[in-house]
């Protein structure tokens, strides 16, 4: 994967003398307003094999983590993945702006620099909600098979019109498209339309929108899956978290 992570490092590199000053004046009004931390930090899957303590921007109230989480929520039907509603007062004044605007995870291409993201890939996720996806999608470890970044073909619909099930076909089949004979302009494409999305520029995407988008930028034809509960065992299943 040598593209991708050249890619990765030409994008983050270049864009740094717009990202660097975006977070330095987002994390000054964070304190301004809010007070410490200005971040969260907490560990998350970004692989198959590999957990690393993750940095973004604290949008919500402190100790929001210990109130709101997989372990205190009740799952509901196809909700496995923990989506903070939007209007959530959980969120702070700036913490809402931050979300608004997609700024919340700019402090993570410190990690895509690192190696432990790229700038496009499925979002990496805690253990617990993980497990909570194993209990009905055994394949949810199709979803780590390239690293997690910080945006990616899930982001594009919206976490909220995707049921899991949907939000499992997109993330793996973006894997396999990355797999089976990686094309730069996929992850170009992905990042560019994340961008529209957020200045409100061009059409709202749908779910086969994506799963079209990445079709053709893959290295092989697109083989129509839909993740459903299977007893196959899980790889993550088989992996302790570093």
């Amino acid at each position: 994967m040598w593209k991708k992570r050249s890619l990765d490092l030409l994008l983050t590199v270049a864009g740094a003398v717009v990202w660097v000053p975006v977070v330095l004046t987002v994390a000054l009004a964070v304190l301004v307003s809010e007070g410490r931390p200005v971040f969260y930090r907490s560990r998350r899957r970004v692989s198959v094999d590999e957990v690393v303590m993750l940095t973004k921007f604290r949008t919500m109230v402190r100790n929001a983590d210990k109130l709101v989480n997989r372990e205190t929520v009740p799952v509901a039907s196809d909700t496995r993945f923990l989506n903070i509603p939007a209007d959530s007062p959980l969120y702070t004044r700036i913490g809402r702006f931050v979300e608004r605007f997609a700024l919340t995870e700019l402090p993570q291409l410190w990690h895509v620099l690192r190696g432990d993201m790229s700038v496009v890939g499925n979002r990496p996720l805690p253990q617990n909600v993980i497990d909570c996806l194993r209990e009905e999608y055994p394949q949810v470890s199709d979803r780590f098979l390239t690293r997690a970044g910080l945006t990616g073909p899930a982001q594009l619909v919206g976490r909220e019109a995707l049921t899991d099930s949907e939000r499992l076909e997109l993330e793996a089949a973006y894997c396999r498209a990355c797999l089976n004979g990686y094309q730069a302009k996929l992850d170009v494409v992905i990042l560019a339309a994340t961008i529209f999305g957020v200045l409100g520029i061009g059409k709202q995407l749908g779910r086969r929108d994506v799963m079209d988008l990445i079709a053709r930028h893959s290295g092989r034809p697109r083989t129509a899956a839909v993740l459903t509960p299977a007893p196959a065992p899980s790889v993550l299943a088989r992996s302790q978290p570093s």
